[in-house]
Order: structure tokens, then C-alpha cells, then sequence
């Protein structure tokens, strides 16, 4: 376990955090045969119980704040369940509500604005915009990924889904190597030595 936060470690475990929330929501319905509608309220209630009981315990659900083992474990249990949530919605949307993945991919850009204009000149807290923000991402980039790779029989381009998953990790590969030798994304030496917890995963400059 690395005692602090690395860049291709962290984002090589979001990675598979990613694909173990996909799988677990994916086999809700292909193997179980449970509705989106009913894994998707499943997954936000998993996720408001996690929310929750971080927040009664912590008392702060900033990523700023994540120094113990504690608060992390309920960091990744909030990733985690996120990705399960996004997972399912975004299926939900495109395929139960018959919106097709491409209209999918852009209600929940629009979506994903919502936060941002809402800090921005509503005055709404930073750490519910960013969590906002943060649990949309999953059923938006899963909308344009799904709507690249599937056949154009179902509203897709048609691309095949394996070769946009290999087309989309060329970019992330290169920013993760960006982050990792520049290191931007880690707060200032002076900061992070005073901390009693090594900087959480996640964390960035003011």
C-alpha cells in the first residue's frame, strides 16, 4: 500500500474501481435481470448511506480533509459506488427511457454544468458542487464512450467497443504521466508534511 498519494497509483486503482462498478451494475441487469430503474435506486441509496455515515462520522466530506485510513475507506466506498450508480443511470437513460446514448451523453453534460454555475453565482457549497460534479462524470463519459463503440443498429457510431476503449486510454495513459513528472497535482511539500495523514489521493494546489 503506497504511504501516500502517487499518481499512476492512484488513478490505476480508479481505473479498476471503475471496471468493478461497471461489472457490478452490468451484472445486476444482464445476469440477474434487474431493471436500470431498480439498480440505479439501489446504487443511490448504497451511495447516500456511504455519504451519509462519512459525513456522521467525520463530520467534513471534503477530499482535502482525507489524512486517516478511515476517511479514505470512505472515500473509495464513495468512488466505488458512484461508478455503480453512473453505470446504471447512464444505461437506464439511454436505453429504458429510450433516449439513445448520444441525447444521454448530452442531458448529462448539461448536467454536469449544473454544479459549477451553481458555486459559481448561487452560492452553493464547494463540497456538494464537487460531489455533484463528481458523480455525474460517470453516466456522461459512459453515454459518449457507449455511443462511439456500439453498433450503429443501436444509435451507435459503430467504432467497436474495444477499439474506443484502447483509443481513450492513449489520453489517460499521457496524463497520468503528465501528473505523475510534473506533479501539479500535489499540494505544496510544506503543506503536506505538516499533515498527520500523507496527501489523500486526489488532493490539489489551492
Amino acid at each position: 500500500m503506497a504511504s501516500g498519494y502517487v499518481a499512476w497509483v492512484y488513478w490505476l486503482t480508479v481505473d479498476l474501481v471503475a471496471i468493478f462498478g461497471t461489472m457490478a451494475a452490468d451484472g445486476m441487469h444482464i445476469k440477474l435481470g434487474i431493471p436500470y430503474a431498480v439498480s440505479s435506486a439501489f446504487f443511490a441509496a448504497v451511495l447516500a448511506v456511504v455519504l451519509i455515515s462519512w459525513y456522521a462520522t467525520e463530520k467534513t466530506l471534503s477530499i482535502h480533509s482525507i489524512r486517516t485510513r478511515r476517511r479514505e475507506a470512505f472515500y473509495w466506498a464513495t468512488v466505488l459506488s458512484t461508478f455503480a450508480l453512473g453505470t446504471a443511470l447512464g444505461d437506464m437513460t439511454a436505453t429504458t427511457l429510450q433516449l439513445g446514448y448520444l441525447t444521454s451523453g448530452i442531458m448529462f453534460t448539461l448536467i454536469f454544468a449544473v454544479p459549477g454555475v451553481a458555486h459559481r453565482w448561487l452560492r452553493l457549497n464547494a463540497i456538494a458542487a464537487f460531489w455533484f460534479a463528481y458523480i455525474v462524470t460517470r453516466p456522461l463519459g459512459a453515454s459518449y464512450a457507449d455511443w462511439m463503440g456500439v453498433p450503429r443498429s443501436a444509435g451507435g457510431l459503430g467504432y467497436g467497443r474495444g477499439p474506443v476503449a484502447i483509443a481513450l486510454t492513449v489520453p489517460i495513459i499521457a496524463f497520468v504521466a503528465y501528473l505523475a513528472i510534473s506533479r501539479r497535482d500535489v499540494e505544496a511539500e510544506a503543506e503536506a508534511a505538516a499533515a498527520p495523514w500523507p496527501a489523500a489521493p486526489g488532493r490539489h494546489r489551492s
